[in-house]
């Protein structure tokens, strides 16, 4: 029996806890973006800390709460603004972490003409996959992007990073971006003050979402997780019965992109 969305929402808030309420009230995952935009207010008061020794992080996002509100992009304005991600006004030039893309193009392989309207004409939240059997460290002369083996997130080292672009060209989920310019040059001739506590990139440079390992490792959930406050996206260890991810999972019918490509991706979708 399927979970309704009243019952997804409860399910998600056994990871976090309702809307934060005031801007006295403290969040569990630290400074949020209270710096850039977001105040306490709109953030989600997380009832725990992300669990620890997790074998496997993965995410389930509900797209049916998604459509219900197709003009919020607090996720994705929240992971951008932690890790310095740069918004050029040239397509060409466009660096991306979490963003959206017409189903049919983000499923080609679930699309066809008598899908409901509402979901076949709706955006999906889109970012990295992190693989279970990620191509594009198996392509990387330089080994800068890697899996790791403690927790299965796919990482990139952007010191060793050599922009030969052989990850971009192997990863068929269009989830690594190119640094054509150089990302300081744009928040200085934008005016936009960079988070000082997330190192830049470099011109030439490839990146990516990376679960927010960084949060992670100081016991902080994902910025965009933090970020959604309709709770439309589910975050924990898929190895772990217990754990919301995994509640979801086997309540819920989920997706994944492009399954037949043999990757494993551990982001799955509720339509």
């Amino acid at each position: 029996m399927s979970m309704d969305r009243r019952k997804f929402v409860k399910v998600a808030g056994a990871a976090a806890m309702g809307l934060a309420a005031g801007s006295s009230l403290k969040t569990l995952a630290g400074d949020i973006l209270t710096d850039n935009g977001f105040e306490e207010s709109e953030l989600i008061q997380r009832a725990e800390r992300p669990p620890v020794n997790v074998k496997r992080w993965a995410m389930v996002i509900d797209l049916r709460i998604c459509r219900e509100h197709p003009d919020c992009d607090d996720c994705i304005r929240a992971c951008h603004m932690t890790h310095n991600v740069p918004d050029h006004p040239d397509p060409q030039d466009e660096v991306k972490w979490i963003w959206k893309e017409h189903f049919e193009h983000a499923f080609p392989e679930a699309d066809h003409s008598h899908l409901p309207h509402q979901v076949k004409h709706s955006n999906a939240l889109l970012l990295c996959n992190h693989c279970d059997d990620p191509p594009c460290v198996q392509v990387c002369p330089t080994k800068a992007t890697f899996k790791r083996e403690k927790d299965g997130i796919v990482m990139m080292d952007w010191h060793r990073c050599i922009g030969c672009r052989y990850c971009i060209a192997a990863c068929p989920y269009g989830s690594r971006s190119f640094n054509y310019r150089e990302p300081k040059e744009y928040f200085s001739e934008a005016g936009i003050k960079p988070r000082a506590d997330f190192p830049f990139r470099t011109r030439g440079v490839v990146e990516k979402c990376t679960f927010c390992e960084e949060r992670l490792a100081r016991g902080q959930w994902p910025s965009c997780v933090i970020a959604c406050r309709h709770n439309a996206m589910v975050f924990g260890d898929l190895d772990n019965p217990r754990d919301p991810v995994r509640r979801v999972l086997e309540k819920e019918f989920t997706i994944r992109r492009k399954p037949g490509l043999g990757t494993e991706p551990e982001v799955y979708y509720i339509l």
